[in-house]
């Protein structure tokens, strides 16, 4: 095993879709796409060399690509080229995103996701993490490709695992939460917290604003957080906080429903934003290899900008 520290870049182009495509079991992109599509294997290769298809929002070009379930497909109405890419990127001012491999092997690639970026692409928004991985895998092997097995909010930066084939896929995707041992988490919120160490356990709902809440009620989603304070001051505390459900929004909810929202989130009430980002960071996680039972701890450093609150108060 070794870890790489080189850079990924990407811009992401702004795409007209004509059909969009869910993957329901293993496959390989063109025999998937000849099964969806009614047009002959020629057309459906054409679209693939054009650089009309995309997989979870990234092009590809690769006939046998594997798929695996929940990927999605799209097609594009025109190809999308780089130089399409590079005058989308002036034109709207996209970031251009660049991050490190915090850890690879042969089953699993491991970044450090920065904030604002999404995990995987979205309805209204293709770049995505997903794509920089692909890339960076297929400037290596034409061969290779990631699977996603797990999620982080787009505002939250830190450790994010993909596998590297169907067979880790598979047997990790259904059970993640059997295989995982540690979700760490580095939040910066606002206040001063009541307790040093405490348990939140309750039940969440999605509203129909698609704002996340705690609720009593268990025919919720269960969501356990354990939190403990690193350092504080008379604006803000620092938590080291752990998970045992990856729930979405569930840090940020909890902190919410404490009265200590995590800060940049206005989203769940905080009113203070002195990162110009949100509070949050996934700062370790370790699971158990499916196969080989090793445990694999992979962290993500803290970004250093949560520290500077409490830096002042050192003597």
């Amino acid at each position: 095993m070794r870890r790489d520290n080189r850079n990924i870049k990407r811009i992401e182009n702004k795409l007209e879709i004509t059909a969009t495509y869910k993957v329901n079991r293993s496959d390989e992109l063109l025999e998937f796409l000849l099964k969806k599509c009614n047009t002959s294997r020629n057309n459906v290769k054409k679209l693939l060399s054009n650089h009309q298809v995309l997989v979870n929002g990234s092009v590809v070009t690769q006939f046998n690509l594997p798929l695996a379930k929940d990927d999605e497909i799209k097609i594009s109405k025109n190809p999308v080229t780089d130089n399409n890419k590079k005058s989308d990127f002036i034109r709207e001012k996209r970031k251009f995103y660049t991050f490190n491999v915090l850890y690879e092997d042969d089953d699993f690639i491991a970044i450090d996701k920065p904030h604002g970026l999404l995990s995987v692409e979205s309805d209204k928004e293709t770049e995505c993490a997903f794509s920089y991985v692909l890339q960076y895998l297929q400037n290596k092997n034409k061969a290779l490709r990631p699977f996603v097995l797990h999620r982080i909010d787009k505002e939250t930066s830190g450790v994010l695992v993909f596998a590297k084939n169907t067979k880790i896929h598979s047997m990790l995707k259904l059970n993640w939460n059997e295989y995982v041992r540690v979700r760490e988490y580095t939040a910066v919120v606002e206040g001063v917290m009541e307790e040093k160490n405490k348990t939140i356990s309750s039940y969440l709902f999605e509203n129909t604003n698609n704002l996340v809440y705690s609720s009593t009620n268990p025919n919720g989603q269960k969501a356990i957080t354990h939190y403990t304070v690193l350092k504080q001051n008379p604006q803000y505390s620092l938590l080291k906080v752990n998970i045992d459900t990856g729930r979405k929004n569930q840090i940020r909810v909890h902190m919410q429903e404490l009265g200590h929202p995590i800060v940049g989130d206005d989203k769940y009430g905080c009113t203070k934003n002195p990162f110009k980002r949100l509070g949050l960071h996934a700062s370790k996680l370790e699971f158990i290899h499916p196969i080989t039972k090793e445990l694999i701890s992979i962290s993500a450093p803290v970004p250093g900008v949560f520290k500077g609150p409490f830096e002042k108060d050192k003597k």
